[in-house]
């Protein structure tokens, strides 16, 4: 997720991040602006550092419960990537001291696992994780309910959700990135809600965080890029129950909205193809 506001990660100063499986890899080809398109032997890798993301949120989705804290679920998530051959794409990236983002309720985005942090009946939990296997990341999020929560909040998670299935039924090679933006912004807006616009998707691939910067709203600030086949982009559209307006916490790290008011956050690794896209992260 990269941080407009702040600038937490500036592409020019983004070293690669290379792993010596990839070495024999052809190059990656280049798109317009410095994107990456990978070709199919990268692609693969991809898939399987997507389905170890995706196991590991399904996992923790499944062994959540009260009394639980957000620094198990991080132990948890680093054990678990760790045996599946893996290593926690967060964990040290511009010095976050975790493997996951775990934020509940309010907080909107980087949250710190804290063992002092216990989870509660009727929380709604969010969980940012990201695998980095031979040479290449795969990145995603979940928002679920722990126990029963209220209609509302339900519904606010069910939005959120369908919000970001709304944008990756857009990627296409051919279209381009504000299709995307559109069919999210619209979406949650008719249903009562915001979209969090401080924060954006993003390219992911030998880096965490690439270029294109994939914004969830309409915009002038970002450049809106055409699509093509080899893209591998993170879709993670932020939905508030209430304003869109969020601040940062003395950790430097916690958002959360300035509401107080809930917030969901869903994310998939998406491919673009020809005809197109695959989701790399499905949890199913």
């Amino acid at each position: 997720m990269k941080n407009l506001r702040d600038l937490l990660f500036n592409p020019n100063k983004n070293k690669r991040e290379n792993h010596p499986k990839t070495k024999g890899l052809p190059p990656l080809k280049k798109s317009q602006k410095g994107i990456e398109l990978k070709n199919e032997a990268e692609i693969e890798i991809m898939r399987i550092s997507g389905k170890i993301v995706a196991t590991v949120l399904k996992e923790i989705s499944e062994i959540t419960k009260p009394g639980m804290t957000t620094a198990d679920l991080d132990d948890y998530a680093e054990k678990r990537i760790r045996e599946m051959g893996a290593t926690p794409s967060f964990k040290g990236y511009h010095g976050f001291p975790a493997s996951i983002c775990a934020c509940i309720n309010d907080e909107v985005v980087h949250g710190i696992p804290n063992p002092k942090k216990v989870i509660q009946m009727g929380d709604i939990v969010k969980i940012d994780t990201g695998a980095f296997y031979h040479g290449f990341h795969g990145d995603s999020c979940i928002t679920f309910p722990v126990g029963k929560v209220k209609r509302s909040t339900v519904k606010l998670l069910e939005v959120a959700e369908t919000a970001m299935y709304k944008g990756i039924e857009q990627v296409k090679a051919g279209k381009y990135l504000m299709d995307i933006a559109i069919a999210i912004q619209d979406y949650v807006e008719i249903n009562g809600f915001t979209v969090v616009e401080n924060f954006v998707g993003h390219g992911v691939g030998r880096n965490l965080h690439e270029e294109p910067s994939v914004f969830n709203t309409r915009t002038k600030d970002l450049p809106n890029v055409q699509l093509k086949a080899g893209m591998t982009l993170a879709i993670e559209p932020i939905i508030n129950a209430g304003k869109k307006h969020t601040r940062t916490l003395k950790d430097r790290w916690t958002v959360v909205t300035a509401d107080k008011q809930l917030s969901a956050q869903f994310e998939h690794t998406v491919l673009v193809t020809n005809n197109g896209y695959e989701i790399l992260t499905m949890r199913n």
